[in-house]
């Protein structure tokens, strides 16, 4: 792909980085959610209930993630009209969709975050936006990494983001698969397990633990 001029090889290309970042956007929405429940006092009802506290969050964050899925499956189709294809099979493109909701559930668990800690769903909706924009184009998602400066390509090799895109690349069968001595660009798939997990797991305890002090 490096170099390349051809529509066709840039348009499959592009839309590994198209659906991750539709995934990673929504993330705004979920804060918002949440910022517009702590607004309104629907949290306050919650509390009355014999659940634990975390289980509103996770309620939340799946419903956001079922959106999500629902949203890939017309963005999906929405390729395929335009020329975008599949080439390593059906197993593997699930694969690479089930990665993609994986990375949009971690960065849900952000959003969560950011909707506990602002006062109204407008700044939760900026919150969630303004951190994004950095994240998704200082990575491979638009452009290879090879006709980047030394530091911005360590950057966004490194970047969560961009093992999500390139395992899907490598999962769809689409150009893009650029050779690379950064590990999670050698291991895409691996990579983006290992951070979407670690996203999970950090953010989720920040997030119930930010919940619990703000209804206590």
């Amino acid at each position: 792909m490096a170099g390349s001029t051809d529509p066709a090889q840039y348009r499959e290309f592009l839309m590994a980085g198209i659906f991750a970042q539709t995934v990673t956007f929504a993330t705004a929405g979920a804060g918002a959610g949440i910022a517009d429940d702590m607004h309104k006092g629907l949290i306050d009802r919650f509390r009355s209930l014999p659940m634990a506290r975390g289980a509103v969050l996770t309620g939340r964050t799946l419903a956001d993630l079922v959106q999500t899925a629902l949203t890939l499956v017309v963005l999906a189709a929405v390729g395929l009209l335009v020329g975008w294809r599949v080439h390593h099979g059906i197993p593997k493109a699930l694969g690479a969709f089930a990665l993609l909701l994986l990375l949009g559930y971690a960065f849900s668990w952000i959003g969560a975050l950011i909707g506990l800690t602002v006062r109204t769903p407008e700044a939760a909706t900026s919150g969630g936006l303004i951190w994004l924009f950095p994240v998704t184009f200082v990575s491979n998602a638009f452009v290879a990494t090879s006709g980047m400066t030394p530091w911005l390509r360590h950057v966004a090799e490194w970047n969560p983001f961009s093992a999500t895109v390139q395992a899907c690349r490598d999962l769809f069968g689409n150009p893009g698969v650029v050779p690379s001595e950064a590990w999670p660009m050698q291991h895409p798939v691996v990579a983006s397990l290992l951070w979407s997990l670690l996203i999970i797991v950090g953010f989720r305890t920040l997030a119930v633990r930010k919940y619990r002090s703000a209804t206590a």
